[in-house]
C-alpha cells in the first residue's frame, strides 16, 4: 500500500475513525466494500452503524470486509449481522470472517 492509500488494484478512503476502529470504503474493480479494522464494542458500535448507512445507496447491500477487524463484541455483532431483520431484508453482505467471527455468529444462531 502507498501512502495515500493505493495498491495497484484497491483505492481506500477513510470513512470512520475514533482511535479504535478504522473503516475504509475500498473500491476493487467495480465491486466497492468496506474495510473495518480494530476494535467495535459499546463505545462505537452506534458510529459504525451509521457510516454503514450513510455509505450505502437506496436499495443496495453493501459488502463489509471483517477480516482486520482484532475484536466485536455482541454491539458490533448486532449491527453487522443485523438478526432483527428477516434474511431476505439484510443489507450487509460479511466477507472474510474469521473463524473466531464465525463462530460467534454460529453460537448466537444468526448465520
Amino acid at each position: 500500500m502507498t501512502a495515500n492509500g493505493e495498491t495497484a488494484d484497491t483505492t481506500e478512503r477513510l470513512l470512520y475513525e475514533d482511535g479504535q476502529l478504522r473503516v475504509f470504503l475500498r473500491a476493487r474493480c467495480e465491486v466497492p466494500a468496506l474495510a473495518l479494522r480494530g476494535e467495535i464494542d459499546i463505545t462505537n458500535s452506534w458510529a459504525l452503524a451509521q457510516t454503514l448507512a450513510a455509505a450505502r445507496e437506496s436499495g443496495t447491500h453493501i459488502v463489509v470486509d471483517t477480516s482486520e477487524l482484532t475484536f466485536i463484541d455482541l454491539s458490533g455483532l448486532r449491527v453487522l449481522a443485523m438478526p432483527m431483520l428477516d434474511p431476505a431484508e439484510r443489507w450487509i453482505r460479511l466477507r472474510n470472517l474469521t473463524p473466531f467471527q464465525r463462530r460467534l455468529l454460529s453460537l448466537l444462531g444468526w448465520c
